[in-house]
């Protein structure tokens, strides 16, 4: 059975199977090296067929066919690609030039493979020698020439140059091998070559000179012949001609243009036609030059012409040489020399300017200086239509001192520096200031710059002191001296030390009291400045008075206020002075004094009372039982129960008794007797007083009858 294929299923199909088996090659291709070879040789001269060889080595699969990519590159820039199925690839370099010169290396790609050859070095040796041609070889001064400079085969970025022997005379940089320009020489002979050079990297290739065209300039024949006439030596006010000419043959040419010149200052622009005439004054002397131009062609011919002065410059002087207002002065003109031969000394007439309006026609003018005199003048001397005028010079009449004022720089303390300033308001720089003190001078100084000012160092012992300082000021010797008033500020006296006092006196504050700190200086200058320190030195209290005392009232002192108190006073002086320290100690109140007093007699009325009942109580045996013998001589049993071990224990007591009072008996009698008991406690006692034992007390207090044996 048959089946038909679509030819669209057969393409696909075939896309398919080329689509993996380019996928299969590429998986089964491997870059191992790539060479680069340069064919002849790695250095070659100018002209050599060069070719870039590029070899690669690769492992592939069996029947599998990889495309590869070439890529050579010069001096690490791309320089030509290429795709092939070929192991090796060429690139050519026909006909050599030194711009091919550089590093060249190639790289093989194969899908994600990449893989570069080693850099070498491909160095073309030797340069084309130039070729100069000229458009004209005859020219005339001014003339163009356009030479032509060609290096042909070159390639690369070339600079040519032209020269005139060692003289460069253009050079261009082109990308081309052959460069044009328009030159314009000098006369005479000229020798042309052009030469050209690369730059290869970091260092400078150059050409061979090219041919050597040799160029004879005719020179143009426009030099001017100046001449002055009557001569070149003359007076002010004399007429002089200067003419300027040029050769017959060039006059007629339309583009010859003749000028005169004197220093910087073009003096006539068109000598072609007509002469310059002038009549020069002194400083009119010196180098006159005729100029012509044809073109781009100048010459030109000088000549110094020197003129003497028909006069000198006049001289305008001022008589005293400063002038205060109401005195004096003279204004005098005058000239030192003159051409004698020309003129008279009465032929020259004067003129004395004062702000350019006349103040007299005449070579002296006095007056009275004052304001209306000052200004600038200037002296006009005149002869043979020769006019000079002097220096411009300024006149000012110098204004007497005014009186001065007197003032301080800053607070005036006694006993320390200060500095007294003098100034006056008018008056003509340099002043002398002199400070005075009691009419005595203390010292003087200049003042010769209107910023500047006087000033003097003083000080004082006392606030009086200050009004004996006076000023004393002058511009023009004793004529001139003003005095000013008498010095009069505000003086400060520093503080002296204070005296800190306690209301009540320190030893009888109790607590509870009200007392009053009061700080007192002997002098200083209010306000003054008062604080109060506390026990522990810190401040309680700070106040500024216009008095010399201060105080600070504690209220309900208690024992924590005592301590060291004291007091600083200041005042603008600012100089802080402290007062002796003051103990301060509060007592106790009275009430408390004589609680305390009750409680320690309280105190001490029960310790005897308990010392008392303790004592007593150490005479008394305390038992289980007891009992009261009277005194007796012990007997035998007895002394054998006090050996034996369980002999009771014996206390002696004293009994008193006091005798019985009488009123019939006289004297009263107080009998004391001393009754022994013996308190015992046996297993055989005579009488059971209590089992638990008591104790019995034979204390007899009372008027009883002596017992009976």
């Amino acid at each position: 059975m048959w089946v038909k294929i679509q030819p669209s299923l057969k393409i696909g199909t075939f896309l398919l199977l080329f689509l993996f088996t380019s996928e299969e090659a590429c998986a089964e291709s491997v870059i191992k090296s790539v060479q680069l070879i340069i064919h002849p040789r790695n250095e070659v001269e100018r002209g050599t067929n060069v070719s870039l060889i590029c070899q690669a080595e690769v492992s592939h699969g069996l029947g599998s066919h990889p495309n590869y990519k070439y890529n050579f590159y010069k001096d690490f820039q791309p320089l030509y690609t290429d795709q092939t199925s070929s192991t090796d690839h060429l690139y050519s370099i026909p006909d050599a030039r030194m711009a091919h010169s550089g590093k060249y290396k190639c790289a093989v790609v194969i899908e994600e493979q990449n893989k570069e050859s080693n850099v070498k070095d491909l160095t073309v040796k030797g340069l084309q020698t130039p070729v100069l041609t000229m458009d004209k070889l005859k020219l005339r001064e001014g003339d163009d020439v356009t030479a032509n400079c060609t290096a042909e085969g070159e390639i690369g970025s070339l600079t040519f140059s032209f020269s005139n022997g060692f003289e460069e005379i253009y050079t261009a940089n082109t990308e081309s091998h052959r460069v044009e320009q328009k030159l314009r020489l000098t006369k005479g002979t000229v020798k042309i070559f052009c030469y050209y050079s690369i730059k290869l990297h970091s260092t400078i290739k150059h050409s061979d000179n090219s041919n050597v065209i040799s160029l004879d300039i005719q020179e143009l024949e426009i030099n001017p012949n100046i001449k002055v006439n009557p001569s070149a030596y003359v007076t002010e006010g004399d007429l002089i001609t200067i003419s300027c000419s040029v050769d017959t043959t060039y006059q007629r040419n339309s583009d010859l243009k003749i000028s005169l010149i004197h220093g910087h200052t073009m003096v006539s622009v068109d000598m072609t036609k007509t002469d310059y005439k002038v009549s020069l004054k002194a400083n009119d002397s010196g180098e006159y030059e005729c100029i012509s131009r044809l073109g781009d062609v100048y010459k030109s011919s000088a000549m110094n012409i020197t003129v003497k002065e028909l006069f000198s410059m006049p001289v305008l002087s001022f008589h005293p040489a400063e002038v205060f207002e109401g005195e004096r002065f003279t204004i005098s003109c005058q000239i030192k020399s003159f051409a004698s031969e020309k003129i008279r000394r009465d032929d020259i007439r004067y003129s004395i300017f004062q702000d350019k309006i006349p103040v007299i026609n005449g070579s002296r003018y006095s007056g009275t200086a004052g304001k209306a005199s000052n200004g600038k003048y200037i002296c006009v001397a005149e002869a043979k239509e020769i006019i000079k005028e002097s220096r411009r010079e300024l006149f000012e009449a110098k204004v007497l001192v005014s009186k001065p004022e007197i003032s301080v720089d800053g607070p005036v303390i006694v006993n320390e520096s200060f500095w007294i300033h003098c100034h006056s308001d008018n008056g003509s720089l340099p002043i002398i200031y002199s400070l005075k003190r009691n009419n005595v001078t203390l010292n003087r100084t200049k003042v010769s710059d209107i910023h500047e000012k006087a000033r003097f160092l003083a000080m004082i012992s006392t606030p009086s002191d200050i009004s004996s300082y006076m000023c004393e000021a002058e511009n023009n010797g004793q004529v001139s001296r003003k005095m000013s008033e008498r010095l009069h500020v505000t003086v400060i006296v520093p503080v002296g030390k204070p005296l800190l006092m306690v209301i009540p006196v320190p030893g009888n504050i109790e607590e509870g009291s009200d007392v009053t700190l009061i700080c007192n200086i002997p002098k200083g200058s209010p306000p003054i400045s008062f604080r109060f320190y506390g026990g522990s030195g810190t401040e309680i209290y700070r106040t500024t008075v216009q008095s010399n005392s201060s105080s600070y009232d504690l209220s309900a002192v208690k024992r924590q206020h005592s301590g060291n108190y004291y007091c600083e006073a200041n005042n603008q002086a600012d100089a802080l002075i402290k007062s002796d320290t003051v103990t301060v100690e509060v007592s106790l109140a009275e009430w408390k004094k004589a609680l305390i007093a009750t409680f320690c007699m309280l105190l001490v009325a029960l310790l005897v009372l308990f010392i008392v009942i303790r004592f007593k109580a150490k005479r008394v045996v305390v038992n289980n039982k007891e009992s009261v013998w009277s005194e007796r001589p012990p007997d035998v049993a007895d002394q054998d129960s006090l050996g034996s071990t369980n002999e009771g224990d014996v206390e002696y007591t004293e009994v008193v008794h006091p005798q019985i009072v009488d009123p019939t008996q006289i004297p009263l009698k107080k009998g004391t007797d001393t009754v022994y008991s013996e308190l015992q406690t046996t297993q055989g006692a005579i009488e059971h007083v209590n089992h638990q034992g008591l104790l019995e007390y034979a204390e007899l207090n009372h008027d009883l009858p002596e017992p009976v044996d």
